[in-house]
């Protein structure tokens, strides 16, 4: 037999702790066989003592690399002219990436094999081994960095009366069946590498800043960080009706919320973008990475339909009593603005998810426009006269024609698909319409004359 050292074949003349490497290099790429005993000329130099070498190897191998490698491999004593070797059969494994469990799930300690070499991983490959082997979902994925804290969480926990112990990490996602943190881990650790930015602008346009933040740690520090700063901002107008003082924030507080936890639970953080807030003198602007779940449309979404990207984050967010249900985040934004005659404005693109909340104490004209979006969109803030005009033009439609679609009231009221379907829903809420069938389908009918 020709021992010459190639992308399948290792020779070591002694026990060294490159064994390991080689070990985890095979198991990561397409499996191969390491003697001891060999010499790198392929000389036949054999092995003292093969019984302690070989319990050297089992040793290594099931207390120094992670995930368990061991069942992929299978070590025995072989003659070869004459003299004992260790022969080491490594498998390709099932939970790549393996790794050196002192170093981590970083280049220095994931090793794949190029050639006669055993060579450090990439992140890049490293990422797409840890992708073929736990799927897609991103939060479901073992996490690169394992050093992870979790202050803020458990004080945020303890505060809700809820444990943060294994048993309870596990049951939540924190930590997968192999016993390592997850991406939902990393989430919610002090490491958390993603992070929400808000800017705050003088005006209407992103000409001159005001002030500018970044929050970064656990989601949950960044959740309530960026509410207290969007809260000082947002500003309180008093009123007077009759004797009677009303003060009228800016922003509905229950929107600015809705709109912030929308952008956090439901954002993909495959992506390493920041999550963004821009706050303008007339609008508030929230965008998330990501845009709609596969197979979700801008209009189920409008109609309460819910699809989480990220069910474990959203799950835990719900025992927290952070979210209440699935799919009432939009509808509960809408509502909180129905007194003021104004309406959020909900713009999906490829990537991206964007809230635009209008600003109540600002002298809005009527169908002020604003650009949301490359492809020139708009969204339209009308008052409250306009709000009953576009209603009357909606019924008299239907009087006409006998139902409404949602396309027709974009082209009877020319505005876009987010308005229009709000519009729709605001006024079968109010009575005024009722909902005939679904999706595409859906058409419109009188419910009552007013």
């Amino acid at each position: 037999m020709d021992f010459t050292e190639n992308i399948n074949m290792e020779l070591k003349e002694t026990f060294t702790d490159d064994i390991k490497k080689e070990a985890i290099a095979f198991a990561n790429t397409h499996g191969g066989i390491i003697y001891i005993g060999i010499a790198d000329d392929g000389n036949i130099v054999g092995v003292k003592m093969p019984n302690d070498v070989l319990l050297q190897v089992t040793n290594a191998f099931r207390d120094s690399i992670k995930p368990d490698i061991t069942m992929f491999t299978d070590c025995m004593i072989e003659e070869i002219e004459g003299k004992q070797v260790i022969k080491i059969s490594v498998q390709r494994g099932v939970s790549r990436p393996y790794y050196l469990s002192d170093k981590g799930l970083r280049p220095s300690g994931v090793y794949v094999r190029q050639g006669s070499s055993s060579v450090p991983a990439s992140e890049d490959a490293i990422r797409q081994m840890i992708k073929e082997t736990d799927g897609d979902t991103y939060e479901k994925a073992r996490s690169l960095d394992q050093e992870l804290t979790f202050k803020y969480t458990i004080d945020e926990m303890a505060k809700r009366g809820m444990a943060f112990g294994e048993v309870q990490q596990k049951t939540l996602g924190i930590i997968g069946d192999d016993g390592l943190y997850t991406n939902l881990g990393l989430l919610l650790s002090d490491q958390c590498v993603h992070s929400i930015k808000a800017a705050y602008f003088q005006g209407t346009e992103k000409s001159i800043f005001m002030d500018r933040k970044e929050f970064c740690g656990s989601l949950l520090e960044q959740l309530a960080s960026a509410y207290q700063y969007i809260d000082l901002l947002n500003k309180t107008k008093a009123m007077f009706l009759g004797l009677n003082r009303v003060d009228k924030r800016d922003y509905p507080p229950e929107a600015i919320r809705e709109a912030l936890l929308n952008a956090i639970v439901h954002r993909d953080y495959s992506f390493s973008g920041s999550t963004l807030i821009n706050i303008y003198e007339d609008r508030m602007e929230l965008v998330s990475l990501g845009g709609l779940v596969s197979g979700l449309s801008l209009d189920a979404v409008m109609l309460g339909v819910s699809q989480s990207r990220n069910e474990r984050l959203a799950n835990l967010f719900y025992r927290l009593r952070l979210i209440e249900a699935y799919g009432t985040g939009i509808g509960k934004m809408i509502s909180s603005y129905r007194d003021a005659g104004l309406m959020p404005a909900i713009k999906a693109a490829d990537g991206a998810f964007q809230v635009v909340l209008p600003n109540i104490n600002y002298n809005h004209e009527a169908y002020e426009m604003h650009e949301t979006a490359s492809d020139n969109n708009k969204y339209a803030i009308p008052k409250k006269s306009e709000l009953k005009q576009q209603y009357k033009k909606v019924m008299e439609f239907i009087e006409s024609n006998g139902s409404i679609a949602r396309k027709d009231v974009q082209d009877l009221l020319n505005v876009g698909q987010t308005r229009a379907l709000a519009i729709l829903n605001e006024m079968a809420d109010a009575g005024y319409i009722k909902t005939i069938g679904s999706g595409k389908k859906t058409k419109y009918h009188l419910e009552q004359k007013r």
